[in-house]
């Protein structure tokens, strides 16, 4: 608990005044912050910049929220039909973040940001709510805790702050590596289970290049300082993996370590992946040709891509790897008549031959017939 107090109260901190050695150098889109208050900007502590990833529609989740600097970069890019929703546990910083919603919908055109207070390792929590049925029903002795807990536990499942399957897009800046360790899996799984099947995450982050040692995971300054809560640079994208994430990567990674300490780096990165469609597998003809340079790719789930070989893939595996991220390294195939679906789901490398694909229709980043339009 000592580390989860030294959080809310640095963080607390952080909203009444700035607090320049929470924040890494970050790039942000100069055009989005010209609607932002200037308290706002100068009260945020991020290591990336996950608006980025923002698409036109999107229903975005915030992760520790904080002052609402990305939440209302990403209001200006989810387009009439998105809204974003911000969490925070901290109340000072929901506070400065909710300061200027009704001043912020003016310039957006409508109220298109939500703070919500909860825990980004339990989204179904409602803090709030939590907050008020206190007030009205005090914990005095073990029955009334454990009638708190049953409540509690009724109020995740029936009403869970963040629903199943909800989001578009997760985002978080510099905040994961502050929650305790014990949690950590927990936190990811429910990254997993509010995304839409088809959704993404781009998570800005501390990652250190070797595991972090006990001494220092105990020292409370240094856990709020987004330091020695870091997840070990492979262990955070294994951990996005084993939730049953796919094409999960590291998008952009600072070559220059932000700190070093007891001679481990710590650097910035922004990790994206997507929750794949829950889908059955079904075959209908389709094949993938991965383009190369390697002599083999696999994926997540265990696919194999030898280079140049028309691979058979199911439906679902082949909009993956023809439309999502994937997409600029496959050449997809469609056959000329669709098969009668049938379930399946192709062994690892199993070829599909070239007579089963002939008059096809080819997806990708081809170069057009026409050469004097050619890409």
């Amino acid at each position: 608990m000592e580390l989860e107090h030294s959080v809310l109260d640095r963080y607390s901190e952080g909203a009444e005044a700035r607090q320049p050695e929470l924040c890494c150098p970050v790039d942000y889109d100069a055009s989005l912050l010209k609607l932002l208050p200037q308290e706002i900007i100068d009260k945020d502590y991020g290591c990336g910049d996950p608006s980025r990833y923002v698409r036109e529609g999107d229903v975005v989740l915030d992760l520790g929220a904080g002052s609402g600097k990305i939440c209302y970069m990403a209001a200006q890019l989810v387009g009439d039909h998105g809204k974003v929703i911000g969490i925070d546990m901290n109340d000072d910083m929901l506070a400065l973040a909710r300061k200027y919603q009704v001043e912020m919908a003016e310039k957006l055109g409508g109220n298109k940001v939500e703070f919500v207070k909860g825990l980004i390792q339990d989204l179904a929590i409602d803090l709030d709510a939590v907050d008020h049925h206190l007030k009205q029903t005090p914990i005095s002795d073990a029955e009334s805790l454990i009638r708190h807990q049953q409540w509690q536990q009724e109020q995740s499942s029936q009403s869970p702050l963040i629903a199943d399957n909800s989001i578009d897009l997760v985002v978080s800046n510099c905040v994961l590596n502050l929650v305790h360790d014990s949690d950590k899996s927990k936190m990811i799984d429910e990254i997993f289970r509010v995304v839409k099947p088809g959704g993404r995450v781009a998570i800005s982050d501390i990652v250190s290049d070797e595991y972090v040692p006990q001494h220092l995971k105990d020292d409370p300054i240094l856990w709020s300082g987004c330091i020695s809560g870091a997840l070990q640079e492979q262990a955070m994208l294994d951990d996005f993996v084993k939730a049953g994430f796919v094409a999960v990567s590291y998008d952009k990674w600072e070559s220059e370590p932000w700190q070093v300490v007891e001679g481990i780096e710590f650097r910035s990165v922004t990790i994206t992946a997507t929750k794949p469609k829950d889908e059955p597998c079904l075959d209908v003809g389709h094949a993938v040709i991965y383009r190369g340079p390697y002599s083999e790719v696999y994926d997540d789930e265990g696919h194999v891509y030898p280079r140049g070989q028309r691979i058979a893939t199911c439906a679902r595996s082949f909009e993956l790897m023809t439309q999502g991220v994937y997409g600029d390294d496959f050449i997809g195939i469609t056959p000329k008549i669709l098969q009668e679906p049938k379930s399946w789901c192709s062994p690892a490398g199993t070829i599909r031959p070239a007579s089963e694909t002939k008059g096809g229709t080819h997806s990708g980043n081809e170069c057009c017939a026409n050469e004097s339009s050619c890409c």
